[in-house]
């Protein structure tokens, strides 16, 4: 593996401007590198043609000479999630019905990102609408895990997640409704951040108020690649109404005296896992006590049925909303997946007054989880329930010998930060399952509002422990 797409976000960043590395050696490198790996792994897809991405370094490197950056991100190449608009490059949203679909527009992300100097090379590949936390669709094809080709990438941003952890890209975009960003981290050994909601705004399409379950994020090798990479996405846009003003985003050195951490593990026997899979999540526990944390087993003293049934309810109704105009089509509703189906029908269904009760059962969650902040410093969970699955799976059918009732309860784990908009790091946690190679992740969940505070705390973790050295054998 080259030095080069070794290299992260902040140290390619250091390199180009040091003029210790050209921005078209990086470039031709970087293609190098995408040319030899992608084919066994389909992380990135809509790849730009050669010459013209080699052009665009080059004047990056004419930029340079004359003393201009145009910031930190300045001749990095990056691909962005393709559930995400780029001017010029095809946008699928991993659905036949958009196969050609070309904007003539950027995401507010992707102006953002652009603006800081990056050169955008294609699209990195998600689910079908983003629907499942398998990234595999009918214009691509799967995504699969570098560390085990037979296995999962995750998603929806499982193309991000196996790009980065391939070496194939130094940072990259994500998104996370249910763990979009958590699951593929975990399951690519790599590190996801899910901020608070409102944090980083996007175009809202038809409704800019009532979705405020997803969010963008960013994914790295590091804590520090994650965070330069939030800062430059995060911030108000007047076009997203629930887009928040952000500071500088500050790493600071946590003082663990005296502090406590909240370990939720399996919600006291509520959710299944697979075996092996809480071992080794529980195997990061360690390192926080003897960084001086307390950690306690906690079980969530809060009816987590009634958590997931407001989430698949308020998740159903937005599906539902969002993409009745294509369900009406007999000929648009027949190129839509089984699971997008399931959710269109039966939030269709959806009567206003569950809407309005999955709503306070969110804000009860939200108020339950303020006392428990009360106590503890983070909470600590799997982000998972399995290992990487067989990539010929759709989904898991069964884990730890319970039967899923739908497409997406193997991965519940994830949505109690989800409902209560709070910010978590997704963090490596080490490897398991058939022969122990298989990564497993876990969250640290923080404060509403504490995204500077559970990353520093996320980096605090990346510095006592070694997992992201360990790079696949591709």
């Amino acid at each position: 593996m080259s030095d080069v797409t070794s290299l992260g976000g902040s140290e390619l960043s250091d390199a180009i401007h040091g003029k210790r590395l050209s921005c078209e050696a990086v470039m031709e490198t970087v293609l190098e590198r995408i040319a030899a790996v992608n084919p066994w792994i389909n992380a990135i897809v809509s790849l730009r043609p050669a010459e013209d991405l080699l052009a665009e370094a080059r004047t990056c490197d004419r930029e340079l000479r004359d003393g201009h950056s145009r910031g930190w991100m300045h001749g990095m190449p990056i691909a962005i999630k393709d559930l995400s608009e780029a001017e010029g490059i095809r946008c699928t949203y991993g659905s036949p019905l958009f196969a050609d679909f070309v904007p003539d527009f950027d995401d507010i992300q992707v102006e953002r990102i652009k603006k800081a100097g990056a050169i955008v090379i294609g699209k990195t590949n998600t689910p079908e609408w983003g629907f499942g936390s398998h990234s595999y669709n009918p214009v691509f094809g799967v995504t699969r895990n570098p560390y085990d080709l037979s296995c999962s990438a995750g998603g929806s941003s499982g193309g991000a997640a196996a790009a980065l952890s391939a070496r194939l890209l130094p940072v990259a975009d994500g998104s996370d409704m249910m763990g979009s960003l958590r699951n593929p981290a975990g399951f690519n050994n790599v590190v996801g951040f899910r901020p608070s909601f409102g944090r980083i705004p996007s175009l809202p399409g038809r409704d800019a108020y009532l979705n405020q379950l997803a969010t963008l994020g960013p994914m790295g090798r590091s804590v520090r690649d994650v965070a330069r990479l939030f800062e430059t996405q995060a911030g108000f846009d007047p076009r997203d109404p629930a887009s928040l003003s952000s500071a500088a985003v500050t790493l600071t050195d946590p003082d663990p005296k005296g502090k406590r951490i909240a370990w939720f593990g399996d919600f006291g026997g509520y959710l299944p896992f697979e075996r092996g899979v809480l071992d080794v999540c529980g195997s990061a526990l360690p390192v926080f006590e003897a960084l001086g944390y307390h950690v306690d087993a906690v079980v969530p003293e809060f009816d987590m049925g009634k958590v997931w049934w407001a989430w698949t309810t308020l998740r159903s109704w937005l599906t539902a909303g969002s993409m009745k105009a294509l369900y009406e089509d007999p000929a648009k509703r027949s190129l839509l997946k089984p699971e997008v189906l399931w959710e269109i029908e039966s939030g269709l269904s959806v009567p206003a007054g569950d809407v309005y009760e999955a709503s306070a059962i969110r804000t009860a969650w939200y108020q339950y989880l303020l006392t428990v902040f009360e106590r503890y410093e983070a909470l600590v969970m799997p982000s998972a329930q399995v290992f990487p699955f067989d990539a010929e799976l759709t989904w898991p059918r069964e884990v730890g010998g319970r039967s899923m009732d739908t497409y997406h309860r193997w991965m519940e784990v994830v949505i109690g930060p989800s409902m209560a908009g709070l910010p978590v790091v997704a963090m490596p946690a080490g490897f398991g399952g058939p022969g122990s190679s298989l990564p497993a992740g876990i969250q640290i969940v923080g404060r509403p509002r504490g995204d500077n505070e559970v990353l520093s705390l996320g980096l605090l973790y990346e510095r006592n422990t070694d997992w992201l050295s360990r790079v696949p054998a591709l």
